[in-house]
C-alpha cells in the first residue's frame, strides 16, 4: 500500500493559531502548517479523497501520559468524591503557598484526594482595568513549587493555544474555561499534551454539547478527559444549576465535575462606584449547591476558596472562606455517603400488582 501522501488546501481563512506540536528529530525539515492553511487531505491508495482535520495531523507527543492515566483513574476511582480547589487566581507566591498548605492540610484530613487549583492569568475579565494575574512564565513557577512542596497534583487554565505546551509541562490537569469549550483548536492543543484535560460547560451550552467537547480530546488521542458543570446563563446576570445537567452530562462518558462556586456568580451584575460593573455571586447558596452535587452523584467538586475573600482581587463574592471549608467537605462527605447518586436506578415499567 502506497504510503499516504499529504496535500494543503489553501485559503481557509482560520483565525486562531495553529497548533504549536514540536517537530520530531527526524523530520526537522518539516514546517507546521500556516493559519490559512490547517486541514489536509489523505490520498489513500484507492484514489477515495478522505478529509481530515487536524485531530490526525500528528500523534499525542507528551511521554508523561502514562501518570497522567495513573491520576486520572485515581480520581475516576475516588470515594466518594475529589475535589479541585484553590483560590481563583495566583495573587503572590506566598499567598498561593499559604492557600496550598491550608488546604491540602484539610483535604488529607478528610480522606479526600485534591488538585490544587489557580489561574496565572484571567484572560476573560469583565474590564480591561481588572486584575488577571503573574502572567504564564511566573505563574507556572508558583505552580510548579506548589507541587515540589506540597506533593499534590495541580490544574490551570488555558486561553489559547499557544499556551498549552508551556502549561502541559507543569499542570497536571488543563482546564478549558467555560466560554472556550467548543474552540476546537484549544481543545486539540490541550489534548496533545498528554495531560488530563478538564472541560467546564460553556453558560450558552446544552449538557449534550459536552459529548461533542470530550470527543474532540479522545479523536486527538488523549481518553484523559472529565467534563464540569458550572451554571447556565438566566437572563443578562443571572445563572442558575439544573440539577438535570449532572446526570445528562454522563453521556460524555468520562467524570462528571460541579463546580460550586462559578455557578453562583452573577456575570457583570454589580455595578461599580465611578462607572463600570463587575461579576457579583451569591455565596451564600454554595452548600446548596454543593449539597444537590454531591447527592446527585459527581464524581468531583470544583470550589474556589480564599482566606479572606472580601479582599480577592478576582470572584471575591463566589470565593469559599478558608475558615468554612473543612466544615462544608466535612458535610457534603456526609450526604455522598448516604446517597446512591453514582448508580443507576433501575425503573421497571412492568404492570405493578399486589
Amino acid at each position: 500500500m502506497p504510503s499516504p501522501i499529504f496535500v494543503n488546501l489553501p485559503n481557509l481563512h482560520r483565525r486562531t493559531r495553529p497548533v504549536p506540536v514540536p517537530e520530531p528529530p527526524s523530520l526537522s525539515s518539516f514546517s507546521l502548517p500556516s493559519p490559512d492553511t490547517r486541514k489536509h487531505l489523505l490520498l489513500s491508495h484507492d484514489s477515495q479523497i478522505q478529509q481530515t482535520h487536524i485531530y490526525s495531523a500528528f500523534s499525542v507527543r507528551n511521554p508523561d501520559m502514562e501518570s497522567s492515566t495513573v491520576l486520572y483513574n485515581q480520581l475516576k476511582a475516588a470515594e466518594p468524591f475529589f475535589v479541585m480547589a484553590g483560590p481563583n487566581v495566583i495573587e503572590s507566591e506566598d499567598h498561593i503557598m499559604y492557600m496550598a498548605k491550608n488546604i491540602k492540610s484539610i483535604t488529607s484530613k478528610l480522606g479526600l484526594p485534591l488538585v490544587f487549583k489557580s489561574s496565572f492569568d484571567k484572560a476573560n475579565r469583565t474590564s480591561s482595568k481588572s486584575f488577571r494575574g503573574p502572567g504564564l512564565a511566573e505563574g507556572l513557577k508558583i505552580l510548579e513549587r506548589v507541587k515540589a512542596t506540597y506533593d499534590i497534583p495541580v490544574v490551570t487554565d488555558v486561553h489559547e493555544t499557544i499556551q498549552c505546551e508551556a502549561v502541559g509541562r507543569v499542570a497536571d490537569i488543563i482546564q478549558i474555561p467555560a466560554f472556550l469549550c467548543r474552540q476546537t483548536d484549544l481543545l486539540v492543543a490541550a489534548a496533545k499534551t498528554g495531560r488530563i484535560i478538564n472541560i467546564k460547560k460553556g453558560q450558552f451550552c446544552a449538557p449534550s454539547v459536552m459529548a461533542n467537547s470530550a470527543e474532540k480530546i479522545r479523536m486527538a488521542g488523549n481518553e484523559n478527559v472529565m467534563v464540569c458543570e458550572r451554571g447556565t446563563m438566566f437572563g443578562y446576570n443571572d445563572l442558575i444549576v439544573d440539577p438535570r445537567n449532572l446526570e445528562w452530562m454522563r453521556e460524555a462518558n468520562c467524570p462528571v465535575v460541579a463546580d460550586i462556586t462559578h455557578s453562583l456568580q452573577q456575570p457583570a451584575g454589580r455595578k461599580l462606584e465611578g462607572g463600570g460593573v463587575a461579576s457579583g455571586g451569591l455565596r451564600e447558596l454554595i452548600p446548596c449547591i454543593a449539597r444537590t452535587a454531591v447527592a446527585v452523584g459527581v464524581d468531583g467538586i470544583f470550589m474556589e476558596v480564599h482566606n479572606d475573600p472580601l479582599k480577592a482581587p478576582v470572584d471575591g463574592p463566589t470565593q469559599w472562606p478558608l475558615r468554612h471549608l473543612e466544615e462544608l467537605l466535612e458535610e457534603l462527605i456526609a450526604i455522598a455517603r448516604v446517597s446512591k447518586g453514582k448508580k443507576q436506578f433501575q425503573i421497571d415499567l412492568t404492570p405493578f400488582t399486589s
